[in-house]
């Protein structure tokens, strides 16, 4: 087995659609932010004090991605890994699954193929939600006739293992079998490999550009108060990091705040050595290198997601919030052929669906079934329009092992741009 655990923070996450991406202060009238319930906000208090005496412990001060972890994966406490709704109308926010079931069927359509070229592949899923995507994956995968030797889905959370298993119970059941769950990654992975929304939750560091010179961003203290703090780089890498943007980039201009996350190579790294033969998709929201780091985008790309309201205030509702960054996209494609895959595509999450049939899928639905012909059309919509999910979305391939044309890829590959 290959050793995951300071990785398990990425493996965890799900994906996520904000159609109503409003702050908490632009909230309609009538449409008030609900606050944390009780037994909410003990946990949070608690995990709060566990921060504190980290930061005591760190001589007044931790690194913003060791204050990520913390508020996310803290054991028992953390937003990952506490019991708390996360998605769905009555969580914080919609996952892409949720919003059509054209999602998985088109992506089915693309781990078709695959496992065709790889005899008794597996479908390996990390952090599957509430189980949606695996359940509409193999209730899709069994119509085309190639169903994977097991679907495996790579889960930290007990209460999410159980949701997962209750959805796949109800949806597939004759399908069940074929499931098991994971706490670690599997060595010799054979087959497709899914990170749905996975990197942008990986604890990030922060940074800012002060005179030329590189800052963290530290968490502090202050008057029983988080609050960031920015001063000499500690972690190992992070200055020389940022100064390989500037090769891209150019200088950035004194007070230019941002993320970096120096977390990835290691995953990617790690994937690279547990897979023998297969495909990775990787989709999540983000940019290539030289947009993420544009000099108008100064103030980074973090953001928190509660009951369906996102703001940049990482230390509201420590434990009851999502905290996400963005994904640099070109540093995640050097990394992952650093580590010994190939590319096999760059594009935006439209370009991919409707390359893997969405239109016809949609042609399909009969229009005399009203409600439900509305409802895929209005998911089609949120997937694919420019200003929903369409272009901020991402899809990464990556190929190990295996000489195949992947087609969500054929109708534009932005590969140039990285």
């Amino acid at each position: 087995m290959v050793e995951c655990r300071v990785y398990s923070n990425g493996f965890i996450k799900v994906s996520k659609y904000m159609p109503d991406c409003l702050s908490d202060k632009s909230a309609p009238s009538g449409r008030t932010v609900p606050l944390p319930d009780a037994t909410s906000q003990a946990v949070s208090e608690r995990l709060m004090r566990q921060i504190k005496r980290a930061i005591e412990n760190g001589n007044g001060a931790i690194p913003f991605d060791r204050f990520m972890e913390m508020a996310l994966y803290a054991p028992g406490l953390g937003y990952y890994v506490a019991g708390s709704r996360k998605f769905g109308e009555q969580g914080d926010f919609i996952t892409a699954p949720e919003v059509s079931p054209l999602f998985a069927q088109c992506l089915a359509r693309q781990i078709e193929p695959v496992l065709a070229e790889i005899e008794s592949g597996d479908v390996l899923e990390f952090g599957a939600g509430s189980g949606v995507l695996a359940a509409d994956l193999l209730a899709e995968l069994e119509q085309l006739g190639r169903l994977p030797h097991r679907y495996q889905i790579l889960e930290l959370s007990p209460e999410l293992k159980a949701r997962q298993h209750e959805t796949l119970e109800a949806r597939v059941p004759h399908l069940l079998h074929r499931v098991n769950w994971l706490d670690t990654m599997p060595n010799g992975i054979q087959g497709v490999v899914i990170a749905n929304e996975l990197l942008d939750a990986m604890p990030a560091c922060r940074f800012r550009i002060n005179d030329g010179a590189v800052e963290e961003c530290f968490v502090i203290c202050d008057e029983d108060q988080l609050r960031e703090h920015f001063d000499s780089p500690t972690t190992p890498g992070l200055e020389s990091a940022v100064k390989e943007i500037y090769q891209t980039c150019g200088d950035l201009p004194s007070g230019y705040i941002s993320e970096i996350n120096l977390r990835q190579t290691a995953w990617v790294s790690a994937l690279a050595m547990a897979m023998d033969l297969g495909v990775a998709i990787l989709i999540d929201y983000g940019y290539s290198r030289a947009e993420y780091y544009h000099p108008h985008r100064n103030q980074g790309t973090l953001m928190c997601h509660y009951r369906h309201r996102a703001h940049s205030d990482p230390f509201r509702w420590i434990g009851l919030q999502d905290i996400t960054s963005q994904v640099d996209f070109t540093a995640l494609a050097r990394d992952a052929v650093e580590a010994g895959f190939r590319l096999g595509g760059y594009t935006t999450q439209a370009h991919f669906l409707i390359a893997n049939g969405l239109d016809s899928l949609l042609a399909e639905s009969d229009p005399n079934d009203l409600s439900r012909h509305i409802s895929l059309v209005q998911g089609v919509k949120r997937l694919t329009l420019p200003t929903e999910m369409g272009e901020r979305f991402k899809v990464l391939g990556l190929l190990k092992g295996l000489d195949i044309n992947l087609q969500g890829f054929s109708l534009r590959d932005f590969c140039e741009r990285l």
